[in-house]
């Protein structure tokens, strides 16, 4: 690269958007100079990036809170008593997207949703328990799992979401897939079982303009890869949300995506919870005898785009 970033000015109005979006532009200049590109195609996406945060709003609220009891009857949540009968406690760790953020109410949230699917098909009482915190990476996965045990809480089965924040943030790809894996280990070492939904596809996030999307689409699909391989290594079992989920989002944006048009809405959180409640059985050994779901293969339609196609020979 034959500039520096380093002298840019810098607007002080960026400093008052959204911490993902203004990762994001982090993220493209090290992108863009790691492959050596010039200095236009480091400006083209450097627009892009500020188009980006003009669309996406910087989400302050958090998720609808839904731990408690879920019992085979469909009721709950009750509350949890010192005297109450517990089949399996089932906590959900990571991001904004573990958390539900984007939903209107707690039965929506993708944990509620895992939980009462699990007590309709075991016939099993579920205590639900949330760690996940909005705008985590994977660096906070082991505070979330500090605080369970500060709490005395030991889970039977955890399902974590993380990754989409340690794109965005530019954490390294080896080092947030380790982070991910050493959790999954200490998890596996109380004997929990752990099923961990990988990094998702940034490349349906239509709110975000290309080729932008395609830079963290990419990076994001080789930190699902890399987490795949930590989450098995450790004991876990790993969900490729990013080749489960792109198709039905890129088909029904408008219905998949929650107003912010980044986190999922109910139908997207649904799609999800289908997806791990299978995973979240077998772990359990209550799937029974059929084969797993076979994941499908990345969707070409976001692999293939016009935009990607001259924007990688600009930066050959």
């Amino acid at each position: 690269m034959s500039g520096s970033t380093r002298n840019l000015p810098v607007d002080p109005r960026s400093l008052r958007d959204s911490r993902i979006l203004r990762d994001v532009g982090a993220t493209l200049a090290a992108t863009a100079a790691s492959a050596g590109a010039s200095w236009a195609a480091y400006n083209y996406l450097s627009s892009q990036a500020a188009a980006a945060r003009s669309v996406i709003p910087h989400r302050t609220d958090n998720a609808p809170d839904g731990d408690g009891l879920y019992l085979p009857d469909g009721t709950g949540p009750h509350r949890v008593t010192r005297d109450a009968l517990i089949d399996l406690h089932l906590t959900v760790f990571g991001d904004s997207t573990a958390a539900g953020l984007g939903v209107e109410t707690a039965d929506e949230t993708p944990g509620v949703l895992v939980a009462r699917r699990v007590s309709a098909e075991t016939g099993k009482t579920i205590r639900y328990s949330n760690k996940a915190i909005v705008g985590a990476t994977s660096k906070g996965l082991a505070a979330q799992i500090d605080a369970m045990i500060i709490a005395h809480e030991r889970p039977d089965v955890a399902v974590i979401l993380i990754g989409a924040n340690d794109v965005t943030a530019k954490n390294g790809v080896p080092s947030s897939a380790r982070r991910l894996g050493a959790a999954v280990a200490r998890l596996v070492a109380i004997d929990a079982k752990v099923v961990v939904g990988t990094c998702p596809d940034f490349g349906v996030i239509t709110a975000i303009p290309q080729p932008l999307r395609s830079v963290l689409r990419r990076w994001g699909l080789q930190l699902a890869a890399a987490q795949r391989s930590a989450v098995r290594g450790a004991g876990g079992r790993a969900v490729p949300l990013a080749d489960l989920l792109a198709k039905e989002f890129l088909a029904e944006p408008d219905n998949m995506f929650s107003p912010d048009r980044y986190h999922p809405s109910a139908a997207g959180y649904a799609l999800a919870a289908d997806l791990l409640i299978p995973e979240v059985l077998a772990a359990i050994g209550e799937w029974g005898p059929a084969p797993l779901p076979t994941p499908p293969e990345v969707s070409e339609a976001v692999e293939n785009n016009r935009l990607l196609a001259r924007f990688r020979k600009l930066v050959k």
